[in-house]
């Protein structure tokens, strides 16, 4: 592995996990509550439209929200030993139009990592609403970490 992409995505530090992270960023992950189970997921098509992916169709967004796998609460309390971010060069897609995780933070995390930030206009399932944007950014960090 010669260099890391992160899209919109939260990048925990050396013996930090997430929740210490948006702690730290003042960002609480307000309306995400786990169920009986310990998981979290947005089972509402509508709600997981707006949250999630703001620019896709209500119709693809149903699909999503049905078929999306449920993220263990215990993932944001795990603690990073140590982020490879450290070691590699880092690219960061910003989210312009992200209800998930708000824009000023993602750019918090990006500047924290000393990453090369490139932003679009989507939401948070940007591999999705803009495809084509996000392989020239793997693209282009997959050429330049090879130099």
């Amino acid at each position: 592995m010669k260099g890391l992409v992160y899209l919109s995505a939260l990048v925990p530090d050396d013996g930090e996990s997430v929740a210490d992270l948006l702690q730290r960023l003042h960002a609480p992950m307000t309306g995400l509550a786990s169920d009986a189970h310990g998981l979290i997921w947005l089972d509402d098509a509508r709600a997981f439209q707006h949250v999630m992916a703001a620019d896709i169709p209500l119709e693809q967004a149903r699909v999503l929200a049905s078929v999306q796998q449920p993220v263990a609460a215990a993932c944001f309390t795990g603690k990073i030993q140590h982020a490879a971010w450290h070691d590699k060069p880092v690219w960061y897609l910003r989210t312009t139009n992200d209800n998930a995780l708000k824009p000023a933070v993602q750019q918090a995390i990006a500047q924290h990592i000393g990453a090369t930030v490139t932003s679009i206009r989507s939401s948070h399932m940007s591999m999705l609403s803009h495809p084509d944007e996000v392989a020239r950014l793997i693209d282009l960090a997959a050429r330049k970490a090879s130099q």
